[in-house]
């Protein structure tokens, strides 16, 4: 299985040990329809690969991840309250960001949020070439560069 995500859970007993949940990549099957494996190590009687069966992909994907859900909420460890997710160390998680750019005007807007309500920007402030949007909270909502093709590094250009 080549897998495209997982995630590590925490299992209460003793000696602790970590129940890991792997979702593997979408693929077609020869009747057209597509299937979705995943696996969960560390719970009994899940050790082993399984599948799901959708129309497309993502219909897979959607429906791996249903029965994930449904089985490590139906599992004897977490009825008994040994399964928990709370456990994870808090490390910052990758956000995504929003980027437009207008080439003509030589701008660009980076978002820290899909869309931002007109005058949701309560405040801004202005360091040479960058302007920097923040809302009432104080929390960032985007940045303007104005010399966007000087400033803007090429992986972000869309």
């Amino acid at each position: 299985m080549y897998e495209i995500a997982h995630r590590v859970l925490a299992l209460h007993t003793d000696p602790p040990r970590d129940v890991l949940v792997t979702l593997g990549l979408p693929y077609e099957e020869a009747t057209g329809e597509w299937s979705c494996p995943y696996r969960i190590d560390g719970l009994d009687g899940w050790e082993h690969e399984r599948k799901v069966t959708g129309l497309d992909s993502l219909e897979a994907v959607e429906l791996a991840m249903v029965m994930v859900r449904a089985a490590l909420a139906g599992s004897h460890e977490a009825r008994e309250g040994l399964l928990a997710d709370d456990d994870r160390p808090e490390t910052p998680r990758p956000r995504t960001v929003y980027v437009s750019v207008d080439d003509d005007r030589n701008i660009a807007y980076i978002a820290m949020k899909h869309e931002i309500a007109p005058g949701e920007a309560a405040d801004q402030t202005v360091a040479g070439d960058v302007v920097l949007d923040f809302g009432d909270s104080g929390q960032l909502l985007g940045v303007e560069l104005t010399d966007a093709a000087t400033r803007l590094p090429s992986e972000m250009r869309v």
